[in-house]
């Protein structure tokens, strides 16, 4: 059974600065890569950072720079610091192990003032 749990959102001024954490359950978290999307209201779901179990970090351009991926094995769970915040990061983020994925968490949202 897949289990997502994202958390860390909210309501913050352009330039500032939120961590995300998104609690995984045992079986996709220890044998996957994780990462990171996010999904603005009116557009698709979109890749915003993966990294690998051995750490490995990749991001999307717009992100790149400003935002981190972490991975914590021990405790099931998957970070994403983000600095410098700008308002088209405004969208509702969630965590997997893949675009595809059938099952979902609640996601957390995040909104950018400017």
């Amino acid at each position: 059974q897949v289990q997502l749990v994202e958390s860390g959102g909210g309501l913050v001024e352009t330039g500032g600065s939120l961590r995300l954490s998104c609690v995984a359950s045992e079986n996709i978290f220890r044998t996957n890569a994780m990462a990171w999307y996010r999904q603005a209201p009116g557009k698709q779901r979109v890749w915003v950072a993966s990294i690998t179990i051995n750490d490995l970090t990749n991001y999307d351009a717009s992100v790149k720079g400003r935002f981190t991926i972490s991975r914590d094995n021990h405790k099931n769970t998957l970070y994403l610091q983000m600095d410098s915040l700008k308002p088209e990061d405004t969208a509702r983020y969630y965590c997997n192990y893949r675009l595809d994925a059938t099952s979902w968490g609640q996601g957390t949202q995040v909104t950018v003032s400017s």
